[in-house]
C-alpha cells in the first residue's frame, strides 16, 4: 500500500503495513539536528509520511502595541498576546491584552488580523492536492481550531475560568470573539481537501480536567461540537484530530458524541494509552502515547525502543494508532533518542 493507502486502512480498523508517525522539535533541538544532520528538515530525512498545509500570512497586520506598557513585551503574537522572553530556551511568558477589560463590548472591539480574507486561502487547495500526489497524509497548517486556548491567551487564564463562574456575558464573548473565526477556518480547510483538521484545546492536568467536566460541557462542548460541524458539513470524510494534553478521560465519551476522529496526545504520564486504545479503538483513533516528560528526554535508546516496540503490538492487529512523541521535543530530548524512535516505527513487520 502507498502511505495514503496504508493509513486510511489503519484509521478504519485495519491492520497496517507499517506505522505513520511523526515528530516536531522546538528550536533548540532543530539547531542540534541541524548542526549533527546539516539540514533544518526532519520531515524529509526522516521520511515522514505526513505534510502540513495552511493558510498564508496577513498582509494587513494590526498594531497591538497601545494594549501594553513601553516595554512589558518583547514582542507580540498575529493574536494580539505580548510575550516576555524567559531565561531558558524557547519558554516564554503571556501577557494578555484583555486582562483589564471589564465588559464584552471591549471583547468585540478588539482587532483581529484578517485571518479569512480570501486571499490568504487561496493556492490551499493547490498546494493540498500536490502534496497527496507525492503521497503524503495532509494536516492543516497554521491556523488552528482552537477557541478556549487563544480566548484565555487574550483574557488571562485566571480571568477566563473566573468569568465562567462570575461573569457569563463576559465569557461567551471572549470564546465567541475565537469561535466565529474558527468556524470559518475549519470550513476552509475542509474546502481545501486537506485530510486530518487539527483542533485542540488543553483542558487537562496531570491530575484531572482542569475545570469540572459540567463547565467543560457548558462552555466549551457546544462551540467544539459547532467547529467539528463546520469542517464535516463541508466534506464529511475530512479527519478531525482533538489535542488536549493531560488526563481527559472524563470527556472522552464527549469527544467521540460530537464527531472527532482522532484523540491526540494520550499522554501516558497521565492517562494509560494501553487501558485508553482497547477502550476506545472501535470507535476512534490514537496519535501519540510516546512521553517527552519520561521517556523522550529521560529513557535510554533502548528504552525507546522498547517502548515503540510495545505499542506497535498493541496496534498490529486493529490499527487507529500513530505513533509520535506527545509535543514538541524540548532541549534535553538527545538526537540519539529521536533517531532510536524514528528506527523502531520503521522496523515494524507486519504478521500474516
Amino acid at each position: 500500500m502507498t502511505n495514503r493507502e496504508n493509513f486510511f486502512h489503519l484509521i478504519k480498523g485495519g491492520k497496517p503495513e507499517r506505522f505513520p508517525f511523526i515528530l516536531s522539535m522546538c528550536d533548540s533541538l532543530k539547531a542540534k539536528f541541524r548542526d549533527r544532520y546539516k539540514t533544518d528538515d526532519y520531515l524529509s530525512f526522516y521520511d515522514i509520511p505526513f505534510a502540513y498545509a495552511g493558510n498564508g500570512p496577513s498582509r494587513n497586520t494590526v498594531d497591538y502595541s497601545s494594549y501594553f506598557s513601553p516595554g512589558e513585551v518583547d514582542y507580540i503574537n498575529h493574536y494580539g498576546v505580548g510575550r516576555k522572553k524567559g531565561s531558558i530556551a524557547h519558554f516564554e511568558k503571556f501577557i494578555s491584552p484583555m486582562r483589564n477589560f471589564t465588559s464584552p463590548e471591549q471583547v468585540w472591539a478588539f482587532p483581529m488580523e484578517d485571518y479569512l480574507a480570501g486571499y490568504r486561502w487561496d493556492g490551499l487547495a493547490e498546494k493540498t492536492a500536490a502534496l497527496k500526489k507525492k503521497d503524503k497524509i495532509v494536516i492543516s497548517g497554521g491556523l488552528v481550531i482552537d477557541i478556549f486556548e487563544p480566548a484565555w491567551y487574550l483574557r488571562g487564564m485566571e480571568n477566563l475560568l473566573v468569568d465562567f463562574l462570575t461573569d457569563p456575558q463576559m465569557a461567551a464573548a471572549c470564546l465567541d470573539r475565537m469561535a466565529e473565526l474558527k468556524y470559518g477556518a475549519a470550513a476552509r480547510y475542509a474546502a481545501a481537501g486537506v485530510d486530518v483538521i487539527i483542533y485542540g484545546d488543553d483542558v487537562g492536568t496531570e491530575r484531572d480536567m482542569m475545570m469540572a467536566p459540567e463547565t467543560w460541557r457548558e462552555w466549551l462542548k457546544p462551540r467544539l461540537a459547532k467547529a467539528i460541524r463546520a469542517a464535516k458539513d463541508v466534506n464529511q470524510d475530512v479527519l478531525v484530530y482533538y489535542h488536549s494534553d493531560g488526563d481527559i478521560r472524563q470527556i472522552i465519551d464527549d469527544l467521540i458524541e460530537i464527531g472527532i476522529d482522532i484523540l491526540n496526545p494520550v499522554q501516558p504520564e497521565c492517562m494509560d494509552p494501553f487501558q485508553i486504545y482497547n477502550q476506545y479503538k472501535d470507535r476512534i483513533s490514537f496519535w501519540g502515547c510516546i512521553g517527552t516528560q519520561t521517556t523522550m528526554p529521560f529513557g535510554t535508546p533502548d528504552d525507546i525502543r522498547k517502548t515503540v516496540n510495545s505499542l506497535l503490538d498493541l496496534g498490529r492487529n486493529d490499527g487507529r494508532l500513530i505513533l509520535a512523541p506527545t509535543h514538541v521535543l524540548e532541549p534535553e530530548v538527545p538526537l540519539e533518542n529521536v533517531d532510536a524512535f524514528v528506527y523502531a516505527v520503521k522496523s515494524f513487520v507486519p504478521q500474516n
